[in-house]
């Protein structure tokens, strides 16, 4: 099971509902308590699904974010799936966090506690700018998403307001 964090033109969510069911097939979207902002669960893994939204012609999302767990929005948790999820893994890279509707968390404080626990566990190196994998982490509340991606696996789209 794949977790999205899909973003989109705050009024615009029922398109974007719509443009998720109808690129990915079975997929579970939810709105969230912020405009803007859906969450989905899908069976499709995530080359499939970025394969698929990447040739799919979007009016609505802007930016979708796969992730591999979810679980509460505790720092130490966050960290502990995030070396997990990178463990195995060789080359760069880097923390891009992203926070809403937490006023315990920040996102940097994220950046550099999970960043700090894999270079301290696994030694890889962090690269800002072109990493090899990026280890995503979005927080909605008292929940936070974790997925560790390739450079092509976080989707942008241009989108008219």
């Amino acid at each position: 099971m794949v977790f999205l964090v899909a973003t989109c033109p705050p009024g615009r969510e029922g398109d974007a509902i719509l443009e998720l069911e109808w690129a990915l097939g079975g997929v579970r979207v939810k709105g969230t308590e912020w405009r803007g902002v859906l969450i989905a669960e899908t069976p499709l893994g995530k080359d499939e699904l970025v394969k698929r939204l990447l040739s799919f012609e979007t009016q609505a999302l802007q930016r979708v974010v796969p992730l591999d767990f979810l679980l509460s929005a505790k720092l130490e948790e966050i960290e502990e799936k995030a070396v997990e999820l990178m463990e195995g893994k060789t080359g760069s890279f880097a923390v891009r966090a992203r926070v809403r509707g937490n006023k315990k968390l920040g996102e940097k404080e994220i950046e550099v506690a999970v960043g700090s626990g894999i270079v301290g566990e696994l030694g890889l190196k962090v690269d800002l700018s072109n990493p090899d994998w990026v280890v995503a982490v979005e927080v909605l509340g008292r929940k936070a998403g974790v997925g560790v991606l390739r450079r092509n696996e976080v989707l942008k789209f241009e989108v008219e307001d």
